[in-house]
C-alpha cells in the first residue's frame, strides 16, 4: 500500500466516523429527556416500535435519517423529521415501515415530515411493497402550515395516496399508538386495517378542547375518541390492544398470513461475497474530490466474486458499462470512470486524453445503448455517480455533445426496469440528470461521506460568484484589494461548500440517505427484493429520438 492509499484511508474513515456520530444523535429524536417521558407513559419510542416489529437480525435499511437536520432551527428542529421509516422484514415478508416520533414536537408535522411520508408511500407504490403506519403525531405544525397544508405535494397527498395503493392491492396497517387527530385521522381509517392502543391512542377529527369551542359540549378524549369508543361504538378500529406490544404482535401476526406476490422476475443466484477486499475502498477514494482514481477497482470490491461483464471496454471509456451480480441478483452497472483515459485514434481521428469524470460524446451514446439492452433484458440498472458534467466547448458542440447527452438523459428517463443511484463522489449538474439523479425516480439513492452534489464545485461556483460580486461592488465605486478579493471568495465558497455537502442533501431528502461504502451492497440487494414485487407493465420505449 502506497502512503496515498494510507492517508485516504485515514481521510474516508474520519467521514465515516463523523457520519456514525451524527447518526447516533439523530437517533435520540426530541433527547433523553422527551424519551423517558414517553417511556413513564408505558409507551416505546418510534425506534424502539419499529425495532420490536421487524424480525430480530434480520437486515434492514433506513430512509432519510438525516431529513430536517439542520432545518427550522428557529422551531427547535426537527430531527429525522419527526418520523421514522425503515425497510424491513416482518415474518419473513418485506415491508416499509412508518413510524411518528412523538418525541419530536409530539410528531407533529412540519414540511419535511410531510415530505419524508409521501417518499415512503412513493416506495411503497413503486415496488408494490406493504406498508405499516405507527401513528402517533399531533397533527400539522401549525406555525407553518401554510407550508404542508394545500399543495400537490402537501399534507393532503398522504390521504390521497391511501387510496390509490388500495386500488392497487398493496396492503396497508395501521396501528393509532398516540394521538391521531384532524386530517391524520383519515389515515389508519383509509388503511386496510387499523388498529388502537387502548388508553393511550385516540382518534378524532377534533379534540375535546375544540369540541367545546366549536358547539360547546363538554367531553374528555377518551370517551370522544379512545379505543373503546373506536372498537366498540362507532367501528371505527378493528383491533384493540392493550399495550404497545400487543398492537406490534397482532400486525405481525396480520402480515404473517399475506399470500405470496407476484413477482417481475428478475434473475438472482446464489450470493458471492467480493474476492477484493470491500474495505480498501476507503484507500481507493482520494482526498480530494478533483483527484483521478480507477473507478474498476471500486466496481470489483462491490459486485460479487468482483467478476463484471464489460459492455463497449474500449469505446467511450469515461463510462463503465458491465453486467455483474450484487447479492446474487443480476444487474448492469453504469460508472463514471475517474482516470484519465487515452483514446486509440485512428486515421481520421487522432488520439486524445479524456479527462475522467466527464461525459463525452462516445460515452453517452454508449451508454444510451446499455441501458436499452439492460431494459430488453429486464435487468435492473446501478448508477455509480462520480460526475463533474458533459464535455463542454468548440470540439464537443460541433460533434453534437447536447444530441447525445439527450440521447442519454432519454434512455434513463424511459427506462422501465428499477434504477439505483450511489453518488460516490461528484454530482454535478447536467451529470447528476444523465447519472439518474433524484429526478430521475430511482428506486433507492444513497450518498458515500465522500458525496458532493451540485451544479458545480464548490471552487469553480465561487469563481463565478465572485466576478459578480466584484462588479456588483466596483459599480458602487468601491475599491477591490487583494486582500478583499479573497476574503469575498472564501465567504462565497464557504457558503457555497456547505450546500454540496451529502448532509445538506440528505436533509432535503435529495437523497435517501448517507450510507457507509460497506453498506452499499445491502441497500441494493434490498433495493431489488422490494422491486421485485411489482412486475414491469410498460415497455421501453424511447419515443421520438434524435439519432
Amino acid at each position: 500500500m502506497d502512503i496515498n492509499f494510507n492517508k485516504n484511508e485515514d481521510h474516508n474513515k474520519l467521514l465515516l466516523s463523523a457520519l456514525q456520530k451524527r447518526l447516533t444523535k439523530v437517533s435520540l429524536g426530541g433527547g433523553k429527556s422527551r424519551i423517558e417521558k414517553l417511556h413513564s407513559k408505558g409507551k416505546m419510542t418510534a425506534r424502539e416500535r419499529i425495532d420490536y416489529l421487524l424480525d430480530a437480525k434480520a437486515k434492514s435499511i433506513e430512509i432519510a435519517a438525516f431529513a430536517g437536520e439542520d432545518m427550522y432551527a428557529e422551531h427547535g428542529g426537527c430531527p429525522s423529521g419527526g418520523v421514522i421509516v425503515k425497510i424491513g422484514y416482518v415474518k419473513g415478508k418485506q415491508c416499509i415501515v412508518v413510524a411518528n416520533d412523538a418525541t419530536v414536537k409530539a410528531g407533529a408535522w412540519f414540511p419535511i415530515t410531510g415530505k419524508k411520508n409521501l417518499r415512503a408511500q412513493e416506495i411503497a407504490i413503486e415496488n408494490k411493497l406493504p406498508i405499516i403506519y405507527l401513528v402517533d403525531s399531533a397533527g400539522v405544525y401549525l406555525p407553518l402550515q401554510d407550508e404542508i397544508f394545500p399543495d400537490k405535494e402537501h399534507f393532503g397527498r398522504i390521504f390521497r395516496n391511501n387510496a390509490i395503493m388500495s386500488s392497487m392491492g398493496i396492503t396497508q396497517i395501521s396501528a393509532v399508538m398516540g394521538s391521531c387527530v384532524a386530517g391524520g385521522a383519515y389515515l389508519p381509517i383509509m388503511s386496510d386495517e387499523a388498529l388502537i392502543v387502548d388508553k393511550t391512542g385516540s382518534i378524532f377529527l377534533a379534540g375535546s378542547y375544540l369540541v367545546k369551542a366549536a358547539i360547546g359540549e363538554g367531553i374528555d378524549n377518551e370517551t370522544l375518541g379512545g379505543a373503546t369508543t373506536h372498537c366498540e361504538i362507532s367501528g371505527v378500529t378493528d383491533y384493540k390492544a392493550k399495550n404497545d406490544a400487543d398492537a406490534l404482535n397482532t400486525i405481525k401476526n396480520i402480515i404473517d398470513k399475506i399470500g405470496d406476490y407476484d413477482k417481475a422476475g428478475f434473475n438472482r443466484k446464489d450470493s458471492k461475497k467480493p474476492k477484493e477486499n470491500p474495505e480498501d475502498i476507503y484507500g481507493i477514494l482520494p482526498k480530494s474530490r478533483a483527484d483521478q482514481y480507477d473507478m474498476y477497482e471500486i466496481i470489483k470490491r462491490l459486485v460479487d466474486n468482483s467478476e463484471y461483464d464489460e459492455y463497449k471496454a474500449g469505446y467511450g471509456q469515461t463510462i463503465i458499462t458491465c453486467y455483474a451480480r450484487i447479492d446474487g441478483w443480476a444487474v448492469g452497472i453504469v460508472a463514471n470512470q475517474r482516470k484519465l483515459v487515452k483514446t486509440t485514434g485512428s486515421k481520421t481521428k487522432p488520439k486524445e486524453m479524456q479527462f475522467g469524470g466527464v461525459i463525452y460524446n462516445d460515452s453517452a451514446d454508449k451508454a444510451t445503448r446499455f441501458i436499452a439492452n439492460c431494459n430488453q433484458k429486464k435487468i435492473p440498472l446501478v448508477f455509480l455517480q462520480d460526475v463533474t458534467g458533459f464535455m463542454v466547448g468548440s470540439k464537443s458542440e460541433h460533434s453534437g455533445i447536447i444530441k447525445d447527452g439527450a440521447k442519454m438523459v432519454n434512455a434513463v428517463s424511459n427506462s422501465v426496469v428499477p434504477k439505483f443511484t450511489i453518488i460516490i463522489g461528484n454530482s454535478y449538474g447536467a451529470g447528476n440528470y444523465a447519472m439518474c439523479g433524484k429526478a430521475y425516480d430511482p428506486r433507492l439513492i444513497v450518498a458515500w461521506p465522500s458525496a458532493e452534489l451540485a451544479v458545480m464545485s464548490g471552487n469553480s461556483a465561487a469563481k463565478v460568484l465572485l466576478q459578480i460580486e466584484k462588479a456588483s461592488l466596483l459599480k458602487k465605486g468601491e475599491k477591490i484589494t487583494p486582500e478583499k478579493e479573497e476574503a469575498l471568495f472564501n465567504k462565497i465558497k464557504d457558503r457555497y461548500d456547505n450546500q454540496v455537502s451529502p448532509y445538506y442533501a440528505a436533509a432535503r431528502i435529495w437523497t435517501d440517505g448517507i450510507i457507509d461504502p460497506l453498506d452499499t451492497r445491502t441497500w441494493i440487494s434490498m433495493g431489488i427484493e422490494a422491486a421485485n414485487h411489482a412486475p414491469i407493465e410498460k415497455k421501453f420505449n424511447l419515443g421520438v429520438l434524435q439519432v
